[in-house]
């Protein structure tokens, strides 16, 4: 774990400078962006690709590194799989070198890289975003579900047309995500269903529902399950090993309580709040589902993001002189957290052949 204290420290720090360095623009005397230093932003970015691409374990790394060292990426190997994206980028970067570390450390700067960016972009205290994406966990999970946490920046770096009710362009993303997890496609309807105004009956039907799927679970599950018994996720119905920790629900929903409290002045504040918001219920939805049966929380990889972009702006909901005391709380919870999930509950262990 030591590695990863010390990149925590070091992108935190980074990141809080280049905001502190900011450039603001101002116009009508009203605050329409702040730009964290680029240069900054980069070496955050940066400390995240050696330490997440420099890596040989934490969850199922090996298992990536090993299919890329036995493997013959050829076209006929690559069209017997599921998510022929991936056999691709493995069939290019075996050009390169035989060495399954190149894999490893290119998925981690495309991943963070894209992530980075979207934090950047739509963040409004861009160093509480950088912190919540390490100690929320998602930092960890991105050395975990390699394939899916790809397809996530992917996806998660065309927010913008996501925003601007472009839907061509956006599930054009979608579609090009899918080849390296076929899961994405879920975001297809979804996208669909994030263009209501945040807080309003259909987020109470979301919520609903989520509750009832959990009340009525082995239904539903016989019935997903079914479905989907043909794909390359049937092998999902096998996994019986329970709920996911209630912990992580309320660390989830908790920043969606604060949101819907100052729902109308994050509206004013942050315009675009509300698909942002909605995004961040649908993955609260699949967090409750996902009490029921841990294989749900998978889905919400492509929604955390957003719940992380939510929180950098609660601390602007609350009045001036509360702030900085929301701040802090922020800070100290989520370290709190970060210690609980990596230490006592995962209990972590970063190795490297390059870190140490």
């Amino acid at each position: 774990m030591t590695v990863l204290w010390v990149n925590l420290a070091i992108v935190f720090l980074l990141s809080l400078l280049s905001r502190y360095f900011s450039s603001t623009l101002v116009l009508n005397n009203s605050l329409v962006s702040i730009k964290p230093n680029k240069f900054l932003a980069f070496g955050t970015i940066l400390s995240f690709i050696l330490v997440s691409g420099l890596r040989n374990n934490i969850g199922d790394t090996p298992f990536y590194m090993h299919t890329y060292r036995i493997n013959d990426f050829n076209w006929e190997f690559i069209k017997s799989q599921d998510d022929i994206g991936f056999g691709i980028l493995q069939m290019i970067l075996k050009r390169f070198s035989e060495d399954p570390q190149i894999l490893i450390f290119t998925t981690a700067l495309i991943t963070n890289v894209l992530i980075i960016i979207g934090l950047y972009k739509y963040s409004r205290l861009f160093e509480l975003s950088i912190y919540v994406y390490v100690t929320g966990g998602l930092f960890l999970v991105t050395m975990n579900g390699i394939r899916q946490c790809l397809a996530t920046a992917i996806i998660f770096v065309a927010t913008k047309y996501l925003i601007e009710g472009n839907r061509f362009k956006y599930i054009l993303v979608i579609i090009f995500a899918s080849f390296f997890h076929q899961s994405a496609l879920i975001l297809i309807p979804i996208s669909f269903l994030v263009r209501f105004r945040a807080w309003s009956k259909a987020t109470l039907v979301l919520l609903l529902f989520s509750i009832i799927i959990v009340l009525g679970f082995n239904q539903f599950s016989s019935i997903l399950f079914s479905a989907i018994e043909d794909s390359q996720y049937g092998v999902y119905s096998q996994f019986n090993e329970g709920g996911a920790n209630i912990i992580r629900v309320i660390v989830f929903g908790a920043p969606l309580v604060l949101a819907f409290f100052g729902r109308e002045r994050l509206r004013e504040l942050f315009p675009e709040s509300d698909i942002i918001v909605n995004m961040a219920i649908i993955g609260l939805v699949f967090m409750i589902i996902s009490t029921a049966n841990w294989i749900f929380a998978r889905f919400n990889i492509y929604f955390e993001l957003y719940q992380i972009i939510l929180i950098s702006w609660m601390v602007k909901v609350f009045r001036k002189k509360d702030q900085s005391l929301v701040y802090y709380a922020i800070i100290l919870c989520y370290l709190a957290y970060f210690f609980y999930e990596s230490v006592i509950n995962l209990n972590i262990i970063y190795r490297s052949n390059y870190l140490g």
